[in-house]
């Protein structure tokens, strides 16, 4: 599966941003999906994922109530609204495809990912 971030960039804190990733290619007919985040230096983070159907989502603690991640079968693509961003959240988004069915929170869980989109907060 090939995955495309997109929907990334420069927001004031406290303000939202709706990031999106396009699913093509693969030969999987359903897979979970996930966002994770990573700053320099540091491992890649896990922020939201939703299961196959989209009817399950999984949050971490410090998003939960703001972010909503989403997916329209439809059209291969999954979203990420994200809410009352602030200045610690600054970092590269990526999008992820799991080969199982089930949303999860483990980065090795994942084999497909997209190239990633900056999403900067400014303070």
């Amino acid at each position: 599966v090939q995955l495309q971030a997109s929907g990334g960039g420069l927001v004031q804190a406290g303000g939202s941003l709706k990031l999106s990733c396009a699913a093509s290619g693969g030969t999987r007919s359903s897979y979970a999906m996930g966002w994770f985040r990573q700053t320099p230096g540091k491992e890649r983070e896990f922020v939201a994922a939703i299961n196959w159907s989209g009817g399950v989502t999984y949050y971490s603690g410090p998003v939960k109530g703001r972010f909503t991640i989403s997916r329209d079968s439809a059209e291969n693509t999954i979203y990420l609204q994200m809410n009352s961003l602030k200045p610690e959240e600054t970092a590269v988004y990526y999008c992820a495809a799991s080969p199982g069915v089930t949303a999860s929170s483990r980065v090795w869980d994942y084999d497909s990912w997209g190239q990633g989109t900056q999403v900067t907060v400014s303070s």
